[in-house]
């Protein structure tokens, strides 16, 4: 067996070699311990942190994962990792692991064997369904649960008990891209792949930091430019970070207004001739919907949008109001650099990418920015072909894949839509119930699911793999919720967190490699892995969980798998969902012979680039064929500005951003428990513009206040560190849990998607 001493000396060296020169300190590439050396047995896994889906290779020696490195096998990562990948390992061995049943009584958790656990789950969701009816029971999950995990939750709570109330955290960070892509091409998901970014010749990156959220493909695009020194890397963002330090021109506008750019940009297209006339007259068609439309803030908001066909000539007419001088004025982007952004995706010479993530999801227009810059690409042609393509980046590693695909919100099934009936009746066919069993209506998106609790209407919530009270927007009025009689709260996780403090219920869970599992990642990549060391204690897996408690409510025939070969069992049913061309997905014997399988994979090939008939089998015709539309073709919608739904003012005269860091992941509650990665940055803070910063007489380190109308608190203050928001912008990233920056932050969301809007509303700064 390794000693602590070789393994991190092993590490230690692997990290000085590897090194890159393009952007030190965020990557290290595959180590070069040969697979038998020191007697480690390698095996593959998918990253288990962000959406970009890295392959790894374990090594595990004694029953223990002791090491790991990048797989270069793996067409996503080629050998490297990122700092949190290659540390990914220590995530399993914190000391304050849930390894056993725990159980409220008299206001004290008490520990109890696991399946007296399992019985009173079962127990609790009977007695809740029958004093208060199905729809008074709610399952919350994640992009962090196995596609397993998804199926088996939706199967459960849709077909066996028949509810709607089915969520995850995906609704918190994807579902405008969901939206986004459903709008303007009636399917889901990004019609390229990360092969793109070796066809390209400009990439702009729409508020989305690249260089800390996805830095593995950052490094390729940067890899890029060094063997080619005409690619252009364009940064267009609300604050200053390490991506703008690394791009060729960095773009800050005003928060909101990135609406407005791209409006513009597509008004200087068509302007100045750049537009690819007979792509739009062969493959696009033009729509309208509402104005005006509303920010969800109060409860039982609803919204539904109304598409109207338009013309090319009525767009051009809309856009008239976004000349580049107008849209400086909104936006503080110079008519200089709109015109440039524009003259990069006009110039027919150039392939260009649109990299995007939370900066455009997570907004009160999501759905709106999704289609504005899917504009751009329709207008100029540049899409579904290598090097050409708008591309929605995905922040947890199996958002895609199980929340997408499987279908595990309220409104979506493992194939379509609830409110379809063809859809309803696939479902009930290959899940064994009658068509009645699954309901019509879509219930609760989490926003409202976590409002319906707080009122009442829900009383029972199982949460699996998520951690809601760091994460949801103004915190304090959930959490409390939480905590009040007649709620139920079960949760399932690997460590103690937030939301384990308010739970009756806590299940430990089996973590990442500790059990079988399938991820999709951004790129449409499904990735399995086997079991490769044993969970500790009494740990299960969350499939296994739910289906222990589905037999236990008597819905076991649902589930008759064993134990031993569920997860095969599960995604050959799973399958059965996406015959055919336009989403076949690889047989269970070929992801586990491969790093990963993209789909559509009809007849065992991978589908690179959808709705293009040279690569798309899907795709009828000699060329573009966006069949996902009646007409079979591609939405152009025009998409105002509008507002944020708070902005400063007088009493609150500052935006308040928040996000991420590269060394944590989400809450902290796995990367907070890796002691280098703690180290580096071991409590949240909040960034100021050094002017903002001098005016008020604050220095590094200082404790400042920031108080929304929603709640207040004080952090360190950090001036000119990795980022620098503007004047009148700070940032605060949210994985600290004993400083919880969601009890500011306003449950505004984007009335299509529902996804809340965590990168704006208006706070006061002091110094504390």
């Amino acid at each position: 067996m390794l000693s602590r001493r070789e393994l991190f000396k092993g590490m230690a060296m692997a990290a000085a070699a590897a090194a890159q020169q393009v952007f030190p300190g965020v990557l290290f590439a595959t180590t070069a311990v040969p697979p038998s050396a020191n007697g480690l047995s390698w095996k593959k896994a998918p990253c288990r942190f962000c959406g970009t889906g890295c392959g790894l290779l374990i090594g595990v020696d004694n029953g223990r994962a002791v090491a790991v490195k990048g797989d270069p096998a793996s067409s996503v990562n080629r050998g490297l990792c990122c700092v949190k990948g290659y540390h990914s390992v220590m995530a399993l061995y914190g000391k304050d692991r849930l390894t056993h049943a725990l159980v409220r009584r008299n206001g004290q958790m008490v520990k109890v064997p696991m399946q007296e656990a399992l019985d009173l789950v079962a127990s609790k969701l009977k007695e809740t369904i029958q004093q208060s009816g199905k729809d008074s029971v709610s399952i919350y999950g994640s992009g962090q649960w196995t596609i397993p995990d998804g199926y088996a939750a939706s199967k459960l709570f849709k077909g066996g008990i028949g509810t709607n109330n089915v969520e995850a955290n995906a609704r918190l960070c994807m579902s405008s891209a969901v939206t986004g892509f459903m709008t303007s091409f009636g399917l889901d998901e990004p019609m390229g792949c990360y092969d793109d970014i070796d066809h390209a010749d400009v990439f702009v990156l729409w508020g989305n930091n690249m260089a800390e959220m996805h830095p593995v493909l950052f490094s390729r695009m940067l890899e890029r430019r060094v063997t080619n020194p005409n690619i252009k890397i364009i940064d267009l963002a609300t604050r200053w970070t390490r991506t703008s330090m690394a791009a060729d021109r960095s773009i800050l506008f005003r928060p909101q207004s990135d609406l407005a750019v791209a409006n513009a940009i597509c008004h200087e297209l068509i302007r100045n001739g750049w537009t690819n006339s007979a792509f739009i007259q062969n493959h696009v068609s033009f729509h309208e919907g509402k104005i005006n439309i509303g920010y969800g803030t109060q409860d039982k908001f609803a919204f539904t949008d109304e598409a109207k066909s338009t013309s090319l000539a009525e767009f051009k007419k809309r856009l008239e109001e976004y000349t580049p001088e107008k849209v400086e004025q909104i936006s503080g982007v110079p008519a200089k650099d709109i015109r440039y952004l524009a003259s990069l995706y006009g110039d027919p010479a150039k392939k260009c990418v649109s990299f995007w993530c939370m900066g455009m999801n997570q907004h009160s227009r999501g759905t709106w920015i999704q289609n504005n810059v899917y504009n751009i690409h329709l207008l100029t042609g540049k899409i579904s072909t290598p090097g050409n393509s708008p591309f929605s980046l995905t922040g947890q590693p199996s958002a895609c894949g199980t929340v997408r695909e499987v279908g595990t919100l309220t409104n979506r099934l493992p194939h379509g839509e609830t409110t379809n009936e063809k859809d309803r009746q696939m479902a009930a066919e290959i899940w064994g119930v009658p068509v009645a069993n699954i309901p019509v209506k879509p219930t609760y998106h989490t926003v409202e699911m976590f409002r319906a609790l707080d009122r009442g209407d829900i009383k029972f919530m199982w949460i699996q793999v998520t951690n809601p009270m760091v994460t949801m927007p103004k915190l304090k009025r959930y959490r409390d919720g939480m905590k009040k009689d007649g709620r139920f709260v079960v949760v399932s996780d690997v460590y103690p967190t937030p939301t384990t403090d308010i739970a009756d219920v806590i299940l430990p869970s089996a973590f990442w490699i500790e059990r079988e599992g399938i991820f999709g990642n951004s790129e449409r990549r499904t990735q399995q892995w086997d079991q490769l060391v044993d969970p500790p204690g009494e740990a299960m897996s969350d499939t296994w969980q739910l289906i222990e408690v589905a037999r236990r409510m008597g819905h076991g025939k649902l589930f008759p798998w064993s134990r031993e070969t569920h997860v095969k069992e599960i995604w050959n049913e799973y399958r059965r969902f996406h015959h055919g061309p336009a989403h076949e997905m690889a047989t269970y014997e070929a992801l586990r012979s491969n790093p990963g399988v993209q789909w559509p994979c009809p007849n065992g090939k991978e589908t690179k680039w959808r709705y293009h008939a040279k690569w798309d089998p899907a795709a009828k015709g000699k060329s573009w064929d966006f069949y996902g539309k009646p007409d079979r073709k591609a939405w152009i919608w025009f998409r105002p500005y509008e507002p944020a739904a708070e902005s400063p003012d007088k009493e609150y005269p500052f935006w308040l951003n928040t996000g991420r860091v590269v060394e944590h992941w989400h809450t902290g509650s796995l990367t907070r428990r890796i002691p280098i990665l703690h180290q580096a940055v071991p409590n949240g803070y909040v960034e100021v513009n050094p002017n903002d910063a001098k005016r008020m007489g604050i220095r590094n380190g200082d404790r400042v206040k920031l108080t929304s109308r929603r709640g207040a608190l004080t952090l360190p203050a950090m001036i000119d560190g990795r980022g620098r928001p503007p004047e009148g912008m700070v940032f605060v990233p949210f994985f600290d849990e004993s400083l919880l920056i969601n009890e500011l932050t306003l449950d505004a969301f984007c009335p299509i998607s529902k996804q809340p809007d965590y990168k704006k509303c208006a706070v006061k700064v002091e110094r504390a």
